[in-house]
């Protein structure tokens, strides 16, 4: 059994290398050709009036260098495919990813357009990501017949939440694509983050996986079984963050814009739906879930006591700028607490794996 498992996870670290690499290099070409390209067409950032000061000098940085990012997925994908096989799901999670990040790509463009930072109005970018994360509930539950189990993590038990899953997917798929998107406010800070998440993230597949068939009858493991190969999507989007943060990081060269930040952000939720861990995203995702709930309490505060604000700027991002502190330390401390609870969660799922006598 020990050796098996040796094997598949030999194996399985042989198949996340392809789409890591391929990502990678293909997002870091193409993102050092659509830096002079979208300068040349003045496809540049307008920087929110209220910023910060230092922010002030980053007007003109070229946008959308999402564009690259999806490339780099896009190849991802399709090379994961190539040893294991064409799957549909995998397909459906990059059509996912895509359009999210098309939905991004109209936000910049009336942004470049009216030259200043608002897009689409609110209301219409939310109403769009409620359509296309119901159009992939239904795709999940009734036609990739996945059924309306989740994992609890740590526990490894299967629930059956039946009709609520619709409602649930919705809910993480559009909460992780504005989270991450209001990550992205500092050089390298979401793609960063990202990056922290989705290196990890199929490792959290495997042991979870793992673990999850000695928890649960038959009828759960062949589901849970299929999850794994999903998980190949993750890998992608770590090479592309990699890739795009070589001209992304302080001072950076191009910014990815909403073409990005929604794409991976739609990208992560809809891929850890798939691979059936999507409970863990609010403890590795951690970081995004704070960026969200501060804009959440800083509106609400502002609307019910009177304009009082608790944060000096919100993202929370910001705050920590206004408060002294550097632009690279906030990236850095926000970074490395991503992949701190990143290890945590792996050490845990490890030590009940050894508890289990099953690694």
């Amino acid at each position: 059994m020990q050796m098996a498992l040796l094997s598949l996870d030999i194996n399985f670290a042989i198949l996340l290398a392809i789409p890591f690499a391929v990502s990678l290099i293909v997002t870091a070409a193409v993102t050092a050709a659509l830096i002079p390209y979208l300068k040349r067409i003045n496809s540049t950032q307008e920087i929110y009036d209220f910023a910060p000061e230092g922010h002030k000098v980053k007007s003109g940085t070229p946008t959308m260098g999402g564009l690259a990012i999806l490339c780099g997925i896009t190849a991802g994908c399709f090379a994961a495919m190539i040893p294991m096989g064409f799957s549909p799901t995998l397909i459906v999670i990059l059509a996912m990813t895509l359009v999210f990040g098309g939905i991004g790509m109209l936000d910049d463009l009336k942004k470049i357009t009216k030259r200043q930072n608002l897009g689409l109005k609110a209301r219409h970018k939310l109403i769009l990501q409620i359509v296309l994360a119901l159009a992939f509930a239904i795709y999940f539950v009734l036609l990739a017949d996945k059924g309306t189990f989740i994992i609890l993590p740590f526990v490894w038990k299967a629930v059956n939440i039946g009709p609520w899953m619709y409602p649930y997917i919705v809910f993480i798929v559009v909460a992780m694509a504005n989270a991450v998107n209001l990550t992205d406010g500092l050089d390298g800070l979401a793609a960063g983050t990202t990056f922290g998440v989705s290196i990890f993230f199929p490792v959290f597949a495997i042991l979870g996986f793992m673990l999850a068939l000695v928890k649960n009858d038959t009828l759960v493991v062949e589901n849970i079984s299929q999850s794994v190969a999903f998980s190949m999507v993750f890998p992608a989007f770590a090479g592309a963050c990699i890739g795009f943060m070589f001209f992304n990081r302080y001072p950076a060269k191009i910014f990815m814009g909403d073409t990005g930040s929604l794409a991976l952000g739609g990208g992560i939720a809809v891929g850890a739906i798939c691979s059936q861990m999507e409970l863990l995203l609010p403890i590795v995702g951690f970081i995004f879930v704070l960026e969200a709930l501060s804009v959440i309490l800083q509106v609400g505060s502002y609307k019910l006591r009177n304009g009082k604000r608790i944060f000096k700027m919100a993202p929370l991002h910001h705050h920590y700028e206004l408060s002294g502190w550097r632009e690279k330390k906030v990236v850095t401390v926000f970074v490395s607490i991503t992949f701190v609870l990143c290890v945590i969660v792996v050490s845990v799922i490890i030590a009940q794996g050894l508890k289990l006598g099953e690694f």
